[in-house]
């Protein structure tokens, strides 16, 4: 069709161009919702109540993980932790210890690939469901959130997640713990406006999170925030 009309081909050309343009995009903003809802706050419920969510990426480390606990009980706050399913299943009772002391384990995926965001369906169906799986298993409770491994969404995952009934999760502002090794930058970074309804993203496989954490609990103490597990915050928009 289109050879018989050749001086369309630029303008078709030039439309297939801008839609994928459109779809890198999409895929490399994290906190967008091109592909699908995407968590970036907490429900307004949540705000007024004075919560926040503090979130923890890509653990759970036998080294890290455990301080980390330690220092959310000296607060009596909550978490939410993003585990990676391969490391999981390595550490099966450090994922139970996460449960036990109140805080939700959501899915990363199970092998936390760098080319995530470029997985055809059925990978990205076997990713989800993996890390699904195992987690359950742990910890007698199914994920209810998803964040992809570094946020970068594929086009394909939206109904993937929609059929298994998880929600899509970013933050609305991160540290950047996993590169940086400045306490004072990634504390800066993370409570710069901080106020209720925020979703923080940091990492328990980076130890630097060890020395921003007493800083960034003691701050959101100051402020009369509450840190709560995304499970907990959201429990009236699930319907739980």
């Amino acid at each position: 069709m289109f050879a018989a009309y050749p001086e369309a081909w630029p303008w078709v050309l030039g439309a297939l161009g801008a839609n994928h343009l459109a779809l890198l995009f999409a895929t490399l903003w994290p906190r967008g919702n091109l592909l699908g809802p995407n968590l970036v706050r907490l429900p307004a419920a949540a705000a007024r109540r004075g919560e926040i969510s503090l979130t923890f990426d890509d653990g759970p480390d036998p080294e890290v993980t455990p301080r980390v606990l330690n220092l959310l009980d000296q607060y009596q706050f909550k978490a939410s932790f993003f585990c990676i399913g391969e490391k999981a299943a390595a550490q099966p009772e450090l994922v139970k210890e996460i449960a036990r002391r109140g805080h939700s384990v959501e899915n990363h995926s199970y092998h936390h690939h760098q080319a995530f965001a470029l997985f055809g369906i059925s990978r990205l169906k076997q990713e989800v469901d993996a890390a699904q799986g195992a987690l359950a298993a742990i910890t007698g409770r199914a994920p209810v959130f998803f964040r992809a491994p570094a946020g970068f969404r594929s086009p394909l995952l939206d109904p993937v997640l929609a059929a298994r009934g998880l929600r899509y999760v970013s933050w609305t502002r991160r540290g950047f713990d996993a590169v940086s090794r400045d306490p004072r930058g990634i504390l800066r970074r993370l409570t710069r406006g901080l106020a209720a309804g925020d979703v923080l993203l940091m990492h328990d496989s980076a130890p630097v999170v060890l020395a921003v954490l007493p800083g960034l609990l003691e701050r959101v103490s100051a402020q009369g925030l509450k840190a709560v597990s995304l499970a907990t915050a959201c429990a009236n928009d699930l319907g739980e």
